[in-house]
């Protein structure tokens, strides 16, 4: 029965990121439509065609490789100077190509691809003819619907599963773990080996269900209380009186200083770490559970987005880790990036855990699917080409150029053209290329799994 629901939930974890994308391309399509831009294809996925169906002037279809999807706006590249291209006999505009260094080159053949098919009835239809703020809604229009359904997957998870949260009771905390072995910040989660050492608690003799009374002499009225007091304690002595089985005791040890979350409220996935002292134990906790609405979802948004924009400054350094991962030079970082496949293993790893109920698998892959949205709309909002985000730039700085040529009464310096980004526009997509293949294989070889 695992296996069934790993299976299934693999193939429906593609399909919401499938459906995602042509969202996302229609986000794309229907303002540029709406505008009067003239659309030839709308496709999910990449490579060979798999099907495809003409409907109008729009050739619909699906390709081989679910990595992604595109809509061909035409016009996207103005031709240049009218005098580099001429007509052809069935009317076409055939830019001439230049030779004169290599990016001239590349330059010069995407215009030439981009113009070949274009007729002279398509003109006034072009993208590049439309004013500044409708290329940057048409190109915005597609993250935005990432983002969009990431906030209705993220609202409908909070608003009818709801928020659990792990409460300590008040009063003196019990305890309901110990650390058995000092591990470091970075080694957390692995087992422990002979050769490590204990932690103060496991040192001292502390057990589950030990209630804690006072810590060096301070009463311990909650746990807040006493993870101040332990961390506050660096590498002191610890004196800590506990209640057993009805009777007290006074337990003797050092804490340690270990390098720990610097704020305990802190719950992103590459918070801010400190020195502190660190004692090895969790209290005893119950779960409450709240329904959070709309606003909600949009401070958890803000958060999850604030840790997108990190990682994706980091993300070439933490791409290079995981290559290093995979020749077994280091262990995977637990916060290392995954691609679609190891989306699609993490969700299989939830349908098929068995400490889980029906409730928290469906809550925990809606939050899987709309975490990925997300980041894709992020993504997609870096100002570099060939992303969406490239794209924007390059029509607001024709807005800005023109808003400027208008105020001081220059002459109109026309719309921004984009090809000449080009060169950068291909190291940028042979950037993600690779990085898209080492995270693919890194899934694959290395991957990381669900934590319990």
């Amino acid at each position: 029965m695992s296996y069934l629901l790993y299976t299934l939930a693999v193939i429906g974890f593609v399909l919401a990121i499938l459906a995602s994308i042509g969202l996302h391309e229609l986000g794309h399509m229907i303002p540029a439509k709406a505008f009067g831009g003239k659309v030839t294809q709308y496709f999910i996925g990449f490579g060979p065609t798999v099907w495809s169906k003409q409907v109008g002037e729009t050739e619909y279809g699906l390709k081989a490789i679910p990595l992604g999807g595109f809509v061909k706006i035409v016009g996207m590249l103005p031709p240049g100077a009218e005098e580099l291209g001429e007509r052809t006999e069935d009317g076409a505009l055939r830019v001439r190509k230049s030779n004169t260094g290599l990016f001239t080159q590349l330059i010069s053949d995407a215009r030439s691809a981009e113009w070949e098919l274009i007729r002279p009835e398509d003109e006034p239809r072009l993208f590049y003819k439309m004013a500044w703020w409708k290329k940057v809604i048409v190109m915005a229009g597609g993250p935005t619907v990432n983002i969009a359904i990431a906030f209705f997957v993220l609202w409908g998870v909070f608003g009818i599963y709801g928020v659990r949260e792990n409460v300590v009771d008040k009063g003196h905390p019990v305890v309901s773990s110990l650390q058995e072995c000092l591990l470091s910040w970075e080694d957390q989660g692995r087992d422990c080996r002979p050769t490590d050492r204990p932690t103060p608690a496991a040192d001292a003799g502390l057990k589950p269900g030990d209630e804690l009374i006072s810590f060096n002499g301070t009463e311990l009225t909650s746990w807040p209380v006493a993870q101040e007091l332990i961390r506050d304690n660096m590498d002191g002595a610890a004196t800590i009186v506990i209640e057993r089985d009805g009777e007290r005791m006074t337990l003797h040890t050092r804490t340690v200083v270990q390098e720990r979350v610097k704020d305990v409220d802190d719950t992103s996935a590459d918070p801010e770490t400190a020195k502190v002292g660190f004692f090895g134990m969790s209290p005893e906790s119950h779960v409450v559970t709240t329904k959070e609405g709309p606003v909600y979802a949009l401070q958890e948004m803000g958060s999850m987005a604030r840790n997108a924009v990190h990682s994706l400054l980091r993300l070439p350094v933490k791409v290079w880790h995981v290559a290093l991962a995979i020749v077994g030079v280091e262990e995977r970082s637990a916060d290392s990036p995954v691609s679609i496949v190891g989306g699609g293993r993490i969700a299989g790893e939830i349908a098929s855990h068995e400490g889980l109920d029906v409730g928290e698998k469906v809550a925990s892959f809606a939050f899987l699917v709309g975490g990925f949205n997300l980041f894709i709309g992020i993504f997609n909002f870096v100002p570099l080409l060939p992303l969406d985000g490239g794209h924007i730039a390059t029509a607001l700085w024709e807005g800005i150029r023109r808003a400027f040529a208008k105020v001081f009464r220059r002459p109109d310096p026309g719309h921004a053209d984009p090809a000449k980004l080009l060169p950068i526009a291909y190291v940028v997509a042979s950037a993600l290329l690779v990085m898209g293949v080492v995270l693919i294989v890194a899934d694959l070889v290395v991957p990381l799994h669900l934590q319990a």
